[in-house]
């Protein structure tokens, strides 16, 4: 998979379904807001994505009549695609076939990770403009202490709190996993500081890494994992990791019914209605 040059900006797409072997329906699920007012969830993602600086439109990439209805009645725009879409990149590149030509940069930005900062979108994008040789990149951010107890706490209980990355001397990707890497021993005093970085639901493509990935086919380390950016990584295709500090509040997805009050309780401390 090679990259092509940098157009002049970038798409957001949100692939979305109803069906989870998790939490079926999750776009729809209600969120109350900061005065009590309830948002489907791909509403309030779909607003995050909308505040972000440098990209030309923002559309929801869904097989789902009830999702695609839900977008157009909060006036977002929606492109149907494939039921056989397997992950979220391949609903991204069956979206992209009628986009104009003036978006080279497509960005993934997950449904479930409505507390997403914009500037971590942003920076995504100026990396992908900078770097014109980077076909794939992705965000992460150092993991908090706090955020760290919930990872560890959701991965003690069988439940995946999020995913984790681990990088090489140039800040490229070696490998992701649902699991909390870096391994850390209970009580070890790196506890205090994490040298751990939480994957955010985010990630940058140029048109022809979309096309790549596509031909290249499901491969077994992401299927077993769950993680469809490993097919990039199986496939020798390097993924760069743009790695920022920690935002004021936890980036926690919405990986469960359980998440809902601690982002309700985020939301409602940031004033977000």
């Amino acid at each position: 998979m090679t990259a092509e040059a940098s157009g002049t900006g970038a798409t957001i797409i949100i692939p979305a379904r109803y069906q989870s072997s998790r939490y079926p329906g999750k776009p729809l699920a209600a969120i109350k807001g900061a005065a009590g007012a309830s948002k489907p969830l791909i509403q309030r993602s779909y607003e995050a994505a909308s505040s972000v600086a440098g990209a030309n439109r923002v559309i929801v990439a869904t097989d789902d009549a009830r999702i695609a209805d839900v977008v157009r009645s909060f006036g977002g725009q929606v492109v149907m695609t494939p039921e056989s879409c397997a992950n979220g990149t391949e609903r991204v590149a069956a979206a992209i076939a009628d986009l104009p030509g003036d978006s080279d940069i497509i960005v993934n930005f997950q449904g479930d990770a409505l507390l997403t900062p914009p500037d971590l979108v942003a920076s995504l994008i100026k990396h992908m403009a900078a770097n014109t040789d980077c076909a794939v990149a992705t965000a992460a951010v150092r993991c908090s202490p706090t955020a760290y107890r919930y990872l560890i706490e959701d991965q003690a209980a069988g439940r995946v709190g999020g995913t984790t990355v681990v990088t090489d001397a140039r800040g490229n990707a070696l490998y992701f996993s649902k699991r909390v890497l870096p391994h850390l021993p209970p009580g070890h005093p790196a506890e205090a500081d994490p040298p751990v970085l939480l994957h955010v639901g985010l990630y940058a493509y140029r048109r022809t890494a979309l096309a790549a990935y596509i031909a290249a086919g499901e491969t077994a380390l992401e299927r077993l994992e769950g993680l469809e950016q490993l097919r990039f990584l199986v496939h020798g295709v390097r993924v760069a990791v743009v790695v920022s500090d920690p935002p004021a509040w936890d980036l926690i997805e919405l990986n469960n019914p359980s998440d809902l009050p601690a982002i309700e309780a985020i939301l409602a401390t940031r004033g977000i209605e």
